[in-house]
């Protein structure tokens, strides 16, 4: 008999319920069918599977490790299957405005504005820590915009043909570190007071592993570094056990300071991508507002806009937009040497 994913659904539902009986119950069978069932998934794999007895079904050595591997499967297959049958409603409401980010935290505000404007724009987001790649689907048809951030120093490999609109030319990078850190007590952290502590990065967004080795390394800092999501990076952090990267819109906890780092050696540009200019004005001005919301809602970046000599959020919001050209462009087509193309 050829396994199929059926039969693992009916290992793990003989498993949760701990007896045939209850299993065929709940899976709507009677109950000498799901016995059957059993003895033939159980030949297939080998060897028994459960151990039967006056208390019910207790899976063996082998049954833990089929489990084990079985419960991610049926797990997968029913996300699959809710994925798709979301996806194929949403195609058949119409057509809607396909949007990629990277992680921020203007999205919901952003999301927001393109829903309440006239006329309504009905979004779907697609989230990934790759800029490069959200690019590339943007490329390829597969998405109408894409919110992304550029890593200084490490430029994106952006297709020909796509349009780039700057939101923010160089956003300052924070860190993220431990409330009771000797340096959290300060209003800006040099690199050096954070000499001994290990740096756990995202290395799945695209420039920000090389990043922080280069800028520790020009501070004469050997980097010590852990990859990992920010999400546990956060964690972490506030326990003390790493020290993190930290966008400046972030919100600080109890537990967790964010702090600007002395001299801003971390830099990103933000950046959003279309094929098209009026692809861009869809949802431009709507990012613009969500995200300088956020930013003049956190403490730390409020307070080092407002002491910093950089232009303030109108001045911020870029308003040039340039057109990566393809390999076929003539001369008229090439930008201007001395304006920056991603």
């Amino acid at each position: 008999m050829e396994l199929e994913v059926r039969h693992f659904r009916v290992l793990c539902a003989i498993a949760d319920a701990g007896s045939l009986h209850q299993a065929a119950r709940e899976l709507g069978l009677a109950q000498p069918s799901l016995s059957t069932q059993l003895r033939r998934i159980e030949k297939a794999l080998g060897g028994p599977l459960f151990t039967r007895g006056h208390t019910g079904c207790r899976a063996t050595p082998l049954g833990r490790l089929v489990l084990s591997r079985a419960r991610p499967l049926v797990g997968e297959l029913e996300a699959l299957v809710t994925e798709a049958r979301a996806a194929a409603a949403r195609a058949s409401a119409g057509p809607r405005l396909r949007i990629g980010a990277t992680a921020s935290r203007a999205l919901p505000g952003w999301l927001r504005r393109l829903r309440s404007r006239v006329p309504a724009a009905e979004p779907s987001l697609q989230m990934d820590a790759s800029a490069n790649a959200l690019l590339r689907q943007v490329a390829e048809g597969a998405l109408e915009l894409a919110f992304v951030h550029e890593v200084e120093g490490s430029p994106l490999r952006v297709p020909p043909g796509l349009c780039l609109r700057v939101l923010v030319e160089r956003e300052p990078q924070f860190v993220s570190l431990a409330a009771d850190h000797p340096a959290a007590a300060r209003s800006e952290v040099r690199l050096t007071e954070l000499a001994e502590e290990r740096w756990m990065v995202d290395s799945t967004v695209d420039g920000e592993w090389d990043a922080i080795c280069r800028v520790l390394r020009e501070a004469g800092i050997e980097p010590d570094l852990l990859h990992g999501d920010y999400l546990t990076a956060y964690s972490l952090a506030a326990t003390g056990e790493v020290v993190t990267v930290s966008q400046p819109t972030a919100h600080p906890r109890s537990d967790l300071a964010i702090r600007p780092l002395h001299g801003d050696p971390i830099g990103v540009r933000l950046l959003l991508a279309a094929r098209t200019e009026t692809d861009l004005d869809r949802g431009f001005e709507e990012l613009a507002d969500a995200y300088w919301e956020v930013a003049l809602q956190a403490p730390a970046y409020r307070d080092w806009l407002e002491r910093g000599p950089e232009p303030r959020p109108a001045d911020l919001c870029g308003t040039v937009t340039r057109t990566v050209p393809g390999p076929d462009a003539g001369p008229d087509q090439v930008p201007d040497p001395n304006v920056r193309v991603v």
